[in-house]
Formats: structure tokens, sequence, C-alpha cells
């Protein structure tokens, strides 16, 4: 087998990356070749197609037999700890399928989706209520194998307050939110926590699946923010807060969550993300959680 040549721009990416509860991206980013190596020999594949990367993963179309999968090797960090134990739950049942996992080595061998065909090219209307639909089936009960989402929370909170970028009006209303909601006694289930529209492949079945958890257990509420960050200028015809809006109540109904919760939750979250953007400086992602707080605030 020819060596295999990862996307330059996704090396450079994940060099930057400090490291997290494990290796710096830099030290990491040189081991990937052998750890492809190694999984290729373990579980007998042969590459069938070129690279695709995310963040921090590189996915290879790989054939397993007679059978089309994906390899997956992720960059260790603490968000990625549980994805297998997520996609060992779900079964394949409205999420990719696990074939196999190492996760020390940061491996997962999965199911092939077709990686073209997500929901970016459906209505946005429909969109929101194939991600409901399937958060109903994701949110089942979860073990405390899974992080706990008010406690996981607890620290970004306390950062936030520290932020002079922060608007102090959204930092206390987001507080404020989080004693409140963290108080009612809730649901513990298992959330998938980024369910974009990216993050929905259809299979070859043309059925919808999601891909890429980053599971914590709590909510589900917290889920539908990622409705709102992507697609932001697709608001068909609306003022952006009655269609941020609207995609919290499609979302929301299809899910079987509460409204008021998923409009609480949803709130919070986008005042979280006001203040992981403005560490990261970005001041397009900053301006556009702001508006989100406002739109999605009575």
């Amino acid at each position: 087998m020819r060596e295999l040549e990862l996307p330059p721009a996704w090396v450079t990416r994940v060099e930057s990356y400090p490291a997290d509860g494990g290796p710096a991206g830099a030290d990491w980013v040189r081991t990937v070749p052998r750890r492809i190596r190694d999984a290729l020999a373990r579980w007998q594949l042969e590459v069938d197609g070129e690279p695709r990367t995310g963040w921090t993963a590189v996915v290879l179309p790989v054939r397993q037999g007679g059978h089309a999968r994906a390899l997956k090797v992720i960059w260790p960090h603490p968000e990625m700890a549980t994805e297998h134990l997520a996609l060992k739950v779900w079964g394949g049942q409205a999420a990719v399928r696990l074939h196999a996992a190492d996760p020390t080595e940061g491996l997962l061998l999965l199911e092939r989706l077709h990686a073209d065909t997500d929901l970016r090219g459906v209505a946005i209307d429909e969109a929101c209520q194939e991600v409901g639909a399937l958060l109903r089936r994701l949110n089942v009960p979860a073990t405390p194998a899974f992080p706990e989402l008010t406690a996981y929370l607890g620290p970004h909170l306390e950062r936030m307050a520290q932020r002079p970028a922060v608007p102090r009006r959204i930092a206390d209303r987001t507080r404020g939110l989080f004693a409140d909601l963290a108080r009612e006694p809730g649901p513990h289930l298992l959330l998938h926590t980024d369910l974009h529209y990216e993050n929905v492949l259809a299979d070859a079945e043309g059925r919808w699946r999601a891909i890429d958890p980053k599971p914590l257990r709590g909510h589900p509420g917290f889920e539908l923010l990622p409705l709102l960050s992507n697609r932001a200028g697709d608001l068909d015809g609306r003022t952006f807060r009655s269609a941020m809006r609207r995609r919290v109540a499609i979302a929301a109904e299809a899910a079987g969550i509460d409204l008021d919760a998923a409009f609480g939750w949803t709130l919070l979250r986008a005042g979280l993300e006001v203040s992981w953007t403005s560490a990261l400086g970005d001041e397009a992602e900053l301006s556009h959680h702001i508006a989100l707080t406002k739109a999605l605030d009575d």
C-alpha cells in the first residue's frame, strides 16, 4: 500500500492544538500514519478512497471483505472520550453503526454513509424536523459513564465571568438560567450535543443518520443550538428572530422536548457560545451568538 498522504491544511490545523487531556496536536498528528497502518492490518481493511477530515479527525473510506466501512482516527481530547460508548448504546439506530473500536488508539471502524449527502441541501423547516426526529430516538436514558451536563457547564460559567468581551447582561442572564434549569429535576438522557446539518448523513437506504457525537448526560433541551449556529443566513423570508425561534419550535416538537425548556436551554447555550467565541477572538461568531441571545430571550 502506498504511504497515505494526509491533507496538508488539516495537518497544519491539528498541529496548532494544545494538549487537552492527551498529546498536543503536533505530537499526535505524526503518529496518525502508524495508527492507520495498524488498524488496516488488525481489522483487515483496504483503503478505497481519499481521506476526509474534520476539526479533530481524519476518516478513510475502507473495505472489509465485501463491506464498505469508514475508518475514523481521532485526536485525543475530552469530547471524544465516550463517542464509542454512545455509538454502542445507539446500536445503529438513528446514528452511524459502530463495527469496532480501539478508544486508546482513537480508532473507530464505522459503517460507511454518503459523506456528500447531508441536511444542508434540505429545506430548513424539514431539516429541523429531521434533526428533531433523530433526537427523539437518540435521547435515551444514559448511564453515569457519560459526563453530566451541569457538572460539565460549571467551569465554563466560571470562566465566562472573567472574560471582558462578554456583555455583562449576557453573563448574568446565562448564570441565572443555569441556576434555574439546574435546580429543576429533569431527565438524564444521552445527548449528542453537536447535531447540526452536516452531522446528519444518508445511509445506503437513504435514511438519515447522526454522526460525530460529543456525548453528555442531561436535559435534551441542550441539543438544539447547533441548528441556529449553522445555516444562519437561511432565513427563508423571515426576520432573524422569527426564523431562529421557529427552528427551535420545529425541532423541539419533533423531538418531544418541552418548548419552554427548549428555549431556556438554547438561550443558556447561546450565552455560553458568546463566552467561547469571545475567547477565540472570532468577531463574526461572537456577533452572531450575541444576536441569538437577543432573538431567543423574551
